[in-house]
């Protein structure tokens, strides 16, 4: 019964993170094109770069307990 939980467990926190991982990136989108809108002009070149190693980061993380998730291919349409 404990090893059932113990596996319940991980998958539920690994589906945490991924989904946090999917919101994190969509949050950064949002931020990008608030900005662009706001500006009237895509935000400055440093926040891009930082916005995408956050990315980064944030997709190493979902593909460490979701591997071969659509993730990935979904990101690079950001850019």
């Amino acid at each position: 019964m404990c090893y059932m939980q113990d596996t319940e467990t991980k998958e539920m926190l690994a589906d945490l993170i991924w989904l946090n991982a999917v919101i994190a990136t969509e949050l950064i989108q949002i931020t990008e094109n608030t900005s662009q809108i706001l500006r009237k002009s895509p935000p400055p070149e440093s926040c891009l770069i930082e916005h995408n190693e956050l990315r980064k980061t944030a997709l190493a993380m979902a593909d460490k307990y979701r591997p071969g998730t659509v993730l990935s291919q979904h990101l690079l349409k950001h850019q």
